[in-house]
């Protein structure tokens, strides 16, 4: 099984075009031609990940991702994803997670309108015991033998300060959610796939360590320390690693050889950190597929050990 996690930098439809891969989405700094060749790109990479499944960050609903994948990914050669899935999030700009899946999922949960409460969970300072959890969502996703979590944590800007707290509160629900699905964690099969946002300089412990080892094992530490990066920001010549996958302990053993693949061919030529190749059209800022890369790995067939629930 060949599963992958990208986030593809507002994906939004407007009229009968797709918005480009850049933050300032608004219909005055719309240009339909550059627009179109960062989609293409984007597409371009998506194919080359060859995923089973797909987990994407900043789709703006599910109109937006069934153009993309009807006048994009299919036209760049992709076999068709049946499985497209888009649920409302509580991102206020409407950027969701989505799925792409050629495999069909039992069961898809959308956690958005989870509470601090509903999981006993504490309310930091300054956040309203009303206010969601999650400020996307996070999505639960069920195939045969193997659960997903699909992630986008809140992201530490404008202010990390501020969004520490709530970071944390995120990686704390998903720790709960997945402690309530399986009597024994430690011994199930699942994984945590997206953008988790632990900024550049991290405290110590991270905000997100709920879910980081030894509680989870990240596969990304299966590469050497300095090819785990997967974004790059223009403005200030940073290289972060925001992007995840995280694997039960019983599924790290499961698929000891497993490697992470990361895809910077669709990044901009300005992330000069990046000596390998790039897709043809790819321009010095833009046109680009993402300010991110794409992760894929392959774990193979996974099955859960007796008596662990699908």
């Amino acid at each position: 099984m060949r599963i992958a996690t990208f986030n593809v930098q507002s994906l939004r439809l407007r009229g009968d075009h797709l918005s480009g891969a850049h933050d300032d989405d608004t219909p005055e700094r719309a240009d339909p031609s550059l627009d179109h060749r960062d989609r293409l790109l984007t597409a371009q990479v998506i194919r080359d990940l060859d995923a089973d499944v797909l987990a994407l960050q900043e789709v703006f609903d599910s109109a937006a991702l069934d153009h993309f994948h009807d006048h994009y990914l299919i036209p760049a050669g992709m076999p068709p994803y049946p499985h497209r899935i888009c649920l409302p999030g509580n991102d206020g700009r409407g950027l969701d997670i989505a799925l792409l899946s050629r495999m069909t999922p039992c069961d898809v949960v959308s956690h958005a309108a989870l509470r601090p409460a509903d999981l006993g969970l504490a309310v930091p300072p300054r956040l309203h015991a009303e206010t969601p959890i999650f400020r996307r969502d996070c999505l639960r996703v069920e195939l045969a033998g193997l659960t997903l979590f699909l992630v986008h944590f809140k992201a530490p800007t404008p202010d990390p300060d501020a969004a520490r707290p709530v970071r944390a509160l995120e990686a704390a629900a998903l720790r709960a959610l997945i402690e309530a699905r399986f009597d024994d964690p430690a011994r199930a099969m699942w994984l945590i796939l997206g953008d988790l946002n632990d900024p550049w300089d991290a405290k110590d412990p991270p905000s997100t360590a709920p879910v980081l080892p030894p509680f989870s094992v990240n596969l990304m530490d299966r590469l050497p320390e300095d090819a785990r990066w997967s974004y790059h920001d223009a403005w200030s010549d940073r290289y972060g690693r925001p992007d995840q996958i995280l694997a039960s302990p019983a599924l790290a053993r499961a698929c000891p050889d497993a490697m992470p693949e990361i895809l910077r061919h669709g990044m901009a030529l300005e992330a000069a950190r990046n000596d390998g190749p790039h897709l043809p059209d790819v321009g010095r800022h833009r046109p680009h597929a993402s300010d991110h890369a794409a992760l894929v790995i392959d774990i193979g067939r996974v099955a859960s050990p007796p008596g662990t629930p699908y």
